[in-house]
């Protein structure tokens, strides 16, 4: 009989992680002067004073008023463009090569060093020049050999000025700079979006050494300003992946699983419907979390958000709760559900009990 006493000992302590009563927070373990904190974790109630606090919100002013500050000038060429220089009532000088080439071969490269050859007036620095510029100046040299030259210039190939483009597009490499202002949108839609892939909350923009980070899928609202970007030379886009950027859904709800996070407009109720929504028969209305900073704790701590979806306001209180990448979204068991888990982990270790009572009976 002392035998079998160590036995259900023994088995009690190897039981003993079945006697806690299930994953789940209690926040009134560790209030402190009602702001609720325990060691690297904050929790903070989601109401109305926390959505309209703004504490929520990635602000972008900043990024708004140097970006839109930016207005396209005349174009100026510069190496590698390649230009058709028109002089009427004069096709030796516009086409030299013969009326019955191609466009290509009767254009003049504006040369590395910026000059280009012109016949009669020889050399012509054109880089820095606007094609009204240009134009001029042909014009005015070509006085000493044409009476009244009318003179045009126009760009065949646009080769010295560039926009990069890189990442989750269609089409990523460059996007040349030409007469014609081009604006962010214009360049994203020229390159062609991989939706199934991209993260559009956190587009890149490399402009003189800086980096604005926005929100490509804010052209979908009202007040989007994205549109009244143009581009400049050497700007750089680009566009992350989506795979490393996830939310997590876990917990009390019908279909736990990882999400992938493409967009700002993901919040609380999304997720909460795309899993399913939370078990009517296990779930714990009160104990629906949101744990944010959780892959950075050891250095800046971890912030819970916590949700009363029992209340009939917490449905939309979920609807404006923005979820960020890695999230982590835990919806606990109900007091019944941790007290049948715990139930349904003890039957085994009394069975066992039972069976070493009735071998040493036997014995």
């Amino acid at each position: 009989m002392k035998a079998l006493t160590c036995l259900a000992a023994s088995i009690l302590v190897l039981q003993g992680c079945a006697f806690a009563p299930g994953q789940h927070l209690d926040p009134d373990k560790f209030k402190r002067d009602g702001v609720v904190e325990k060691d690297d974790v904050r929790l903070v109630p989601i109401n109305r004073d926390l959505l309209t606090s703004g504490l929520l919100q990635n602000s972008s002013s900043t990024a708004k008023q140097e970006l839109t500050s930016f207005k396209p000038e005349p174009y100026r060429i510069g190496p590698n463009d390649l230009l058709y220089i028109t002089v009427w009532d004069h096709p030796e000088l516009t086409s030299p090569a013969g009326t019955q080439q191609q466009l290509d071969a009767n254009g003049r490269l504006v040369r590395p060093d910026g000059t280009l050859f012109y016949p009669y007036i020889g050399q012509v620095k054109a880089a820095g020049m606007t094609l009204e510029e240009l134009r001029s100046t042909i014009a005015r040299r070509l006085t000493n050999y044409i009476d009244s030259p009318q003179v045009d210039v126009g760009v065949l190939r646009y080769g010295s000025q560039r926009v990069v483009v890189s990442g989750a597009f269609n089409q990523a490499g460059e996007i040349p700079v030409t007469a014609s202002p081009m604006t962010l949108v214009q360049a994203v839609g020229q390159a062609g979006v991989n939706t199934g892939d991209a993260d559009l909350s956190t587009l890149v923009l490399k402009r003189d050494g800086r980096e604005y980070m926005l929100n490509l899928d804010q052209l979908n609202q009202s007040d989007s300003w994205l549109n009244q970007v143009y581009l400049k030379d050497g700007d750089q886009i680009h566009l992350p992946y989506n795979d490393q950027k996830k939310v997590y859904v876990l917990g009390e709800v019908l279909r736990p699983q990882s999400m992938v996070f493409k967009t700002t407009s993901l919040n609380l109720m999304d997720a909460l419907g795309t899993a399913g929504g939370l078990r009517q028969e296990t779930a714990d209305g009160k104990a629906v979390y949101v744990i944010r900073g959780a892959e950075n704790i050891a250095n800046e701590g971890a912030t819970v958000y916590q949700l009363d979806a029992k209340s009939p306001a917490a449905f939309a209180l979920a609807k404006h709760f923005p979820l960020q990448p890695q999230d982590v979204v835990f919806v606990g068991p109900a007091n019944i559900t941790r007290w049948n888990r715990f139930i349904s982990q003890l039957l085994p270790s009394a069975s066992a009990l039972a069976t070493g009572a009735a071998i040493e009976n036997n014995l």
